[in-house]
């Protein structure tokens, strides 16, 4: 197949990936539209994409030392918001672009926390938030976005659904190519600061550093699974669709359930599935053979992979007893599920990183903590189903608009759907108020530090770094600058 150039550039990601190198502190991130999708979709509910490198999933939250953060992926397309899962590799014209688009499970599922996050994460900006900042000064930067401005459709309506309804104190975003702060002002006083950063380019403004409080700041960072949003998992599994056809979440007025916010008992049944300890596992495995940059290329040999199960999301799914979508949609459409007979499941070890400052976040290497909540011999819990509190499943969808040919009977079953694989065993708020707004520049916040902690999109090199002691900026390089040069086409 033919392969433009400019994307045969590798980029930097697979050294991260081979462990060649190691990221020097806790990376959490979201997808855009210029990630490998093959890849994301493999972690629908988040995981390690590489050692120290945390993906949130199509829609996740995490609790790092009492800072909750939250996050969707992807970028909104109308025609697709409606529609399920049913995308996976290898891609077409169409499916290659709208497995990036986001879905209204996702957002819906974020709509039912309670409390707020402290900090939501989403590659669109939220429709009208530029009502909020400098928008004179943005349309003289980026005149092209004046009509959309005007006519109020530049950005995401979900992801401004989610800013009313979540009204989180901080909101950061990307995908514009600009540098843009706001802050906006909600009912009862509260008030959501809002940043926007350019692309990972000399002379850009992409990068900002926030210092955030955090419960116990002498602590070892620590990555948690968020309870609530566990429970929202494990009670919205029936609403996965892996159709191609529009369908939608039940709403006030239906006579099923439509408020998942959990109660205090459902929580707790899922807390005990997960053994009360909400850590999440450090259990990054590569399950493709890393790039080897001095073979190169085999222009000949260049095609799409297979999609692949990852045992991260396996294992998660068993645990918490609910469905992976891709699995699903492999299933649904009658593909083999494919494992891969490359796996290397080395620990997530970052101690012998030579670039690593003393001071810099180093993962426990003692696993001993996370042997208690497995089962023995194996990962797999029981998968007893809470059917006291779970709803009855019910699909929703338009059947003027199904192109699909699969039968609905066999799309759900009570909790787990259809089939459940083994997994594979492991070898081994008080917020600053002090926030201003100039010029498209964000002034930082002056409180205590959160030490480690950095919000970036690994892949294009973005980051929001937030440090106890900021060490001297290095000389910044892009190998892969061309990629950038034009602007996103969608």
């Amino acid at each position: 197949m033919a392969v433009p150039k400019k994307h045969l550039d590798i980029g930097t990601f697979y050294k991260y990936y081979s462990g060649e190198k190691i990221a020097p502190v806790l990376t959490i991130f979201i997808g855009g539209n210029h990630e490998a999708s093959n890849y994301l979709q493999e972690l629908p509910y988040g995981g390690w994409v590489a050692p120290n490198i945390y993906y949130l999933g199509y829609a996740g939250v995490v609790n790092i030392n009492g800072i909750r953060i939250g996050g969707v992926s992807g970028i909104y397309k109308g025609h697709d918001y409606l529609k399920g899962r049913f995308e996976f590799s290898p891609y077409n014209e169409s499916t290659k672009r709208s497995v990036y688009h986001i879905r209204q499970i996702d957002v819906f599922r974020l709509k039912q926390l309670t409390p707020k996050v402290d900090i939501l994460l989403s590659h669109d900006w939220p429709r009208g938030v530029t009502n909020f900042g400098n928008k004179n000064q943005l349309i003289r930067f980026k005149p092209a976005f004046r009509e959309e401005i005007e006519e109020n459709k530049l950005g995401s309506p979900p992801c401004e659904d989610l800013l009313k309804a979540l009204r989180p104190p901080y909101w950061f975003s990307a995908h514009l190519h600009c540098k843009f702060s706001a802050v906006i002002s909600h009912e009862g006083g509260e008030s959501t600061k809002f940043l926007a950063l350019d692309k990972c380019l000399p002379k850009r403004r992409f990068l900002q550093v926030l210092d955030l409080p955090t419960s116990d700041a002498s602590r070892r960072i620590e990555l948690n699974y968020d309870l609530e949003w566990l429970t929202i998992l494990h009670l919205t599994n029936h609403l996965i669709s892996v159709r191609g056809s529009n369908g939608y979440m039940p709403g006030e007025g239906s006579s099923e359930r439509f408020n998942f916010t959990p109660s205090e008992e459902e929580k707790k049944a899922v807390l005990e599935r997960f053994q009360n300890n909400l850590q999440i596992p450090r259990n990054f495995s590569r399950i493709s053979e890393p790039y080897n940059s001095a073979a190169g290329i085999a222009m000949d040999l260049i095609d799409q992979p297979k999609a692949f199960l990852n045992p991260q999301t396996t294992e998660f799914c068993d645990r918490l007893n609910i469905d992976d979508p891709l699995q699903l949609a492999m299933l649904m459409t009658g593909h083999s599920l494919n494992t891969s007979t490359y796996i290397d499941q080395s620990p997530l070890d970052v101690s012998n990183n030579s670039d690593r400052n003393e001071d810099e976040l180093v993962l426990d290497e003692d696993s001993s903590s996370n042997g208690d909540d497995q089962a023995e011999g194996g990962l797999l819990l029981p998968r007893a189903p809470l059917a006291s509190i779970l709803p009855k499943p019910k699909w929703r969808h338009d059947s003027s608009t199904d192109t699909s040919t699969m039968d609905d009977s066999s799309l759900s079953t009570s909790n787990r759907s259809v089939l459940s694989l083994p997994t594979p065993q492991k070898q081994d708020s008080n917020l600053s108020d002090n926030f201003t707004i100039d010029e498209l520049h964000l002034s930082s916040p002056k409180v205590s530090a959160v030490r480690e902690c950095v919000i970036a999109q690994p892949f294009d090199e973005k980051k929001i770094d937030c440090t106890e002691e900021k060490p001297p900026m290095k000389k910044f390089k892009r190998r892969n600058q061309a990629i950038y040069a034009k602007e996103d086409s969608d």
